[in-house]
């Protein structure tokens, strides 16, 4: 009895996460259904108004280019996070200095530094650079993701040191190992990272208001945002291109759910 007891609390907060989970996309599939006025009162079934907010949005939005300025953000910032940071997380564990510890101890506490605080002084270097309004001013401050790079070094603590020094004995350089033994092996980590890093880049808000400054450059996010700001808003049609701008995201989790379960496990093949 103790036992069916447990496990009944145990569904029921399972139950319970999973509804405050579920229940905002429910929502907004919902609301994508039903006119402005019926969602600002509450309405929780679906309505007849789905076409009708579909074609309000792509009447307002020039929906193709932005969807492809945040398409193109968000994949030139994956592949470059991803190259730069797994290169410094797999360097920071492989290869042992006096200092090693020190710098890598240094980096986690800036994760301690909130970004509002890095703003100003990030804008001051990228507009000395003459790249305001750049798609690299976007990407590049974040392709040496200290969380990233973290991520790699931990999962490269699991990478097989026998591979290594079999590699070598093969006459390999370090190069060579990092690209024919490394990547294959950890394929696992590399598709945890690409979801979190593609989500991040994709999603990504606050530095794109302050750097892209041109209606041409804006991004999906930035857009929809922009929406709301109306006197009175259309919340249909904002529910919908909120839809449509979390399906790339949903697209790239259901493709490497099961990679990213093994990434984040630590799961090394």
């Amino acid at each position: 009895m103790p036992g069916f007891v447990a496990r009944t609390i145990k569904y029921l907060l399972l139950s319970l996460a999973a509804f405050v989970s579920i229940f905002p996309f429910f929502w907004m599939v919902v609301g994508a259904t039903n006119r402005s006025v019926d969602i600002g009162i509450g309405k929780a079934t679906f309505g007849d108004q789905l076409f009708i907010n579909a074609a309000n949005f792509f009447a307002t939005v020039d929906a193709p280019r932005i969807f492809w300025n945040s398409a193109f953000i968000a994949l030139v910032g994956t592949v470059l996070t991803l190259a730069i940071s797994s290169l410094a997380g797999y360097g920071f564990e492989m290869f042992r200095s006096k200092f090693r510890e020190r710098i890598f101890t240094l980096m986690l506490l800036l994760l301690s530094i909130p970004f509002a605080a890095l703003m100003v002084p990030l804008f001051v270097m990228i507009s000395s650079f003459k790249l305001v309004g750049t798609v690299a001013a976007v990407v590049l401050p974040g392709i040496a993701s200290i969380f990233i790079i973290f991520y790699f070094r931990q999962a490269t603590k699991a990478f097989p040191g026998e591979l290594r020094d079999a590699a070598r004995v093969d006459g390999l350089n370090e190069w060579q190992i990092f690209f024919y033994i490394y990547l294959p092996t950890m394929r696992s980590t590399y598709a945890a990272a690409i979801i979190i890093v593609f989500m991040a880049n994709w999603n990504n808000y606050l530095w794109p208001l302050i750097v892209l400054n041109k209606p041409e450059q804006k991004t999906a996010t930035l857009v929809i945002s922009s929406l709301t700001s109306s006197y009175t808003p259309d919340f249909g049609m904002i529910l919908f291109g909120t839809i449509l701008a979390t399906l790339p995201t949903l697209i790239i989790f259901f493709l490497l759910q099961r990679r990213f379960v093994e990434g984040m496990l630590g799961a090394v093949k």
